[in-house]
């Protein structure tokens, strides 16, 4: 079954064209990742399919400020959903870890995972937060520490974790591995892995480093200037000369 489908989706900024007529899927349980250089649409993909750029177009209309045109379908479930504002998009499970990560500076770490789970029920809650110190055990003896003091790689473990805790059915990961080592990398990558297979969630990731990616997707796309150039199952895309050059350096 698809869990998420993107039907000729066009996004312009004034005139400048971010997103061209792409065209995705996503399938239920499986990892799809979405690869590309900066600026190459990734995270305003992301923004439009979470329902975050309907509120950006709205703050942007209340000042006058630049008009943002979004156009085509965005299908979850096979429910046409472009038009539902993002906390709903939530409500119904489509849960987005942003870029940057994104936490409460000033909240510890139990106080950004309890916002995240404000939707969650008691069992809900309890059961993910021990999954979560399950796959993160750096964050159990962290509890307390305010989100600002932790290193980047806490930060990006606190950021997932947050996103679990609100229930998703389908899980995006905006630029998990940006500016983390490689250790922190390979971490985070296994973590997601398990929580694709664990959890039977579906997961898309948007990714400019996608050397520690390319291997646990299912199918991918590689995005240019808002279109999509190339897709394919991670073999496949792993086996492309183009992709070798530009990710692997071969």
């Amino acid at each position: 079954m698809t869990a998420l489908e993107i039907k000729d989706l066009m996004v312009f900024y004034e005139n400048a064209l971010a997103i061209n007529n792409i065209r995705l899927q996503c399938r239920e349980g499986k990892i799809t990742g979405i690869f590309g250089a900066n600026s190459a649409g990734k995270s305003t993909l992301m923004y439009t399919v979470s329902g975050i750029m309907l509120d950006v177009r709205r703050k942007e209309r209340m000042r006058g400020g630049e008009r943002i045109t979004i156009l085509g379908e965005v299908l979850y479930f096979g429910k046409d959903i472009h038009a539902v504002e993002a906390s709903f998009r939530a409500r119904m499970g489509l849960i987005l870890c942003p870029e940057r990560r994104r936490i409460f500076q000033e909240s510890t770490v139990m106080e950004n995972l309890r916002i995240g789970g404000i939707l969650a029920d008691r069992n809900q809650a309890k059961k993910t937060l021990e999954y979560i110190f399950k796959i993160f055990p750096a964050l159990k003896n962290l509890k307390r520490r305010e989100g600002g003091f932790l290193s980047g790689g806490e930060q990006q473990m606190l950021a997932i974790g947050r996103a679990l805790m609100a229930q998703p059915r389908v899980l995006m990961l905006d630029e998990p591995l940006l500016g983390l080592s490689p250790l922190m990398e390979e971490v985070l990558t296994d973590s997601i892995k398990d929580i694709n297979s664990t959890m039977s969630l579906t997961v898309m990731i948007a990714e400019q480093y996608a050397r520690p990616i390319l291997p646990i997707i299912d199918h991918g796309y590689v995005l240019e200037n808002g279109t999509v150039v190339l897709e394919g199952s991670s073999e496949e895309l792993m086996d492309n000369p183009d992709v070798k050059a530009a990710y692997f350096g071969l």
